[in-house]
């Protein structure tokens, strides 16, 4: 159940920040002009940290060359899911969606790697010793 929560936070942050519809960070920066200054600089600085915590973690825990073969068992999935006709990728806010969900797998996965590690090899990392 742990993982499940980090991809929902981890959804709900990058989802926040743009996705096709008007209701993201992007597109209330871009559309609002210096109307609400204050609440766009309180918003990035919320999402920022929410990047900064998802990131480090992912970073510490698999790595940058991780995140990418995270991203390109992904990618070999969609492939798969297309070829078998399963998948058409001719709606461009559906593409967005499914980068909004690669995304935020990763960082999930990235998040709940150290607890899988753990769980199969019975290693702490040393960032978990006083656990």
């Amino acid at each position: 159940m742990g993982f499940l929560w980090r991809w929902v936070l981890a959804f709900v942050l990058v989802a926040a920040t743009f996705n096709p519809t008007e209701f993201n960070y992007i597109a209330w920066v871009t559309g609002n002009g210096a109307k609400t200054w204050s609440f766009i600089v309180l918003a990035g600085l919320v999402l920022f940290i929410g990047y900064v915590i998802y990131l480090r973690a992912t970073i510490r825990s698999i790595g940058v060359f991780g995140m990418l073969l995270v991203l390109a068992v992904f990618g070999a999935l969609l492939w798969v899911l297309y070829d078998l006709g399963w998948l058409r990728l001719t709606d461009q806010d559906a593409a967005t969606w499914l980068g909004i969900v690669a995304l935020s797998l990763v960082m999930a996965i990235g998040m709940s790697w150290s607890f899988v590690r753990r769980a199969l090899s019975g290693q702490y990392d040393m960032d978990d010793v006083d656990e």
